[in-house]
């Protein structure tokens, strides 16, 4: 259920945060703080709203930052007491040389690791990502703020992939993933072809393996059909990339396209509006970041705001945040969706 994934990622991203309390206050209060967390959480989830999850989320944020800076103003508090009962001016040298006493070397390695610890959460746990464009309407919207899961699919053999369950990428699984021709740059899109997976479209209608299927979460706006984009695989259209054009020459077998081993065939919800593998190719399942845990925000703004950020979007934000604010996708989670074979 979208409820429990939410409450295990707060859960997760909760524990990442308590390494920014001091050490002695992490030994004597985490486990119980810990316990304090996942009691509240459960309650949340019985009594399910988007209220209660945005007054739970502030909330839980609003104690961390209180509690947290408290303790931090403490421990300072208390070196510099100790410093004064021996020399005044330890003091002065405290705060104009911090890396050459003992006890202040040992604030500046919390705050470090402080640091580190949210570095490697946004990096390696967990990373923030826009939508600019329209391609997976209506299941993802432009503007739509999700955090993305970077463990998710990690290799089994890879550092702490053993403390997840493992599960490799599925059809129907909406991914976040580097784009071919460009890999700087992000894409979502939704997994329609895995390896070995013989795939051709007719009129509109995907036919993966023999079976025409019926995908729900589709959106069709154009009702004129396109040779190339409604009747794929074709010869290469204008818009086709290298890539998209290798894969054509390369993996497209008696009219249809052959998922090769290693790659992976996707494609946006709104089918019309949408570049994909039909165009730019097949991607790498290395390529593969992650998959989006939940919206954390959805902001109404066209694609040209959020593909470069400028002074007028900032000023748009600060003047119409609560009016432009998509508050009734907040928490929404981007699930997974199989589709029906045709009878």
């Amino acid at each position: 259920m979208p409820q429990s994934i939410v409450m295990r990622w707060f859960c997760r991203l909760y524990l990442v945060m308590l390494y920014a309390y001091p050490r002695e206050f992490r030994l004597q209060y985490g486990g119980d703080m810990q316990q304090l967390f996942r009691d509240r959480c459960r309650q949340v989830t019985r009594t399910p709203s988007l209220w209660n999850w945005v007054r739970f989320a502030t909330q839980s944020a609003a104690d961390w930052m209180s509690t947290m800076f408290q303790e931090r103003i403490a421990a300072v508090r208390e070196i510099t007491v100790q410093e004064c009962a021996s020399k005044t001016f330890q003091v002065v040298r405290t705060v104009w040389s911090v890396g050459r006493s003992t006890q202040p070397r040992g604030f500046v390695a919390e705050w470090a690791m402080t640091l580190i610890i949210f570095l490697f959460a946004t990096t390696t746990l967990v990373q923030a990502y826009v939508v600019p464009t329209g391609s997976m309407e209506s299941t993802v919207m432009i503007g739509d703020h999700m955090l993305v899961d970077r463990m998710s699919y990690s290799d089994p053999g890879s550092w702490g992939s053993h403390l997840l369950p493992y599960r490799d990428v599925q059809r129907g699984d909406i991914v976040c993933f580097h784009y071919p021709e460009d890999v700087r740059q992000i894409y979502v899109k939704r997994v329609i072809g895995i390896p070995g997976d013989r795939i051709h479209m007719e009129n509109k209608q995907v036919v993966r393996n023999g079976q025409r299927l019926i995908e729900r979460y589709t959106q069709h706006i154009d009702p004129i059909i396109d040779p190339y984009r409604d009747n794929f695989p074709q010869a290469p259209a204008w818009s086709t990339t290298p890539h998209g054009r290798e894969m054509l020459a390369d993996d497209v077998r008696d009219g249809e396209l052959v998922v090769p081993p290693g790659k992976l065939f996707m494609m946006g919800d709104n089918r019309e509006n949408s570049a994909d593998s039909r165009y730019w190719g097949l991607v790498p399942r290395d390529s593969v970041v992650g998959k989006p845990v939940f919206v954390y925000w959805s902001y109404d703004a066209p694609t040209a705001d959020f593909e470069s950020w400028s002074v007028d979007h900032l000023i748009d934000v600060a003047t119409h945040f609560f009016t432009k604010t998509r508050w009734n996708r907040t928490f929404r989670v981007p699930r997974a969706q199989r589709a029906e074979v045709a009878p």
